[in-house]
């Protein structure tokens, strides 16, 4: 007859315990929100966009130049990496002691990293001037 243990389900049980308190804090939060905020009465003066003290004369869905978004994707590009680097910074004592070559995938991974720069250089997506308009 085979058993089982309870023993292996108790080491999750602090995560699990995180996980309920953050949902119960979310909600708590969230209704409290609901139900204590101030109402918002429909009014047009109060709808329209407002900066500096000026009225605005557009709407509230401007355009962005593209030099914008392509700096955000590059930023976003370029700052996942860090996700990747950080863990395996943390980790290359032990993958050495044990003999498991992790410098050669992350050596291969920054290659790939620094060919994109210079491509995205030469390409001139970095040059603030050429996205100007």
């Amino acid at each position: 007859m085979r058993t089982i243990s309870i023993v292996p389900c108790l080491a999750y049980f602090p995560i699990f315990l995180q996980i309920v308190l953050t949902l119960i804090i979310t909600l708590c939060l969230i209704a409290s929100s609901y139900f204590l905020g101030q109402r918002a009465q429909k009014n047009k003066v109060k709808d329209t966009p407002y900066e500096c003290g000026v009225p605005s004369d557009f709407g509230m869905h401007t355009k962005f130049s593209v030099k914008f978004y392509v700096t955000a994707m590059l930023f976003i590009l370029f700052d996942i990496e860090v996700v990747f680097l950080i863990p395996w910074s943390f980790v290359y004592r032990d993958f050495f002691a044990n003999h498991i070559a992790i410098l050669t995938p992350m050596l291969f991974f920054l290659g790939v990293l620094v060919l994109g720069l210079f491509y995205e250089v030469k390409k001139g997506a970095l040059d603030w001037e050429k996205w100007a308009n």
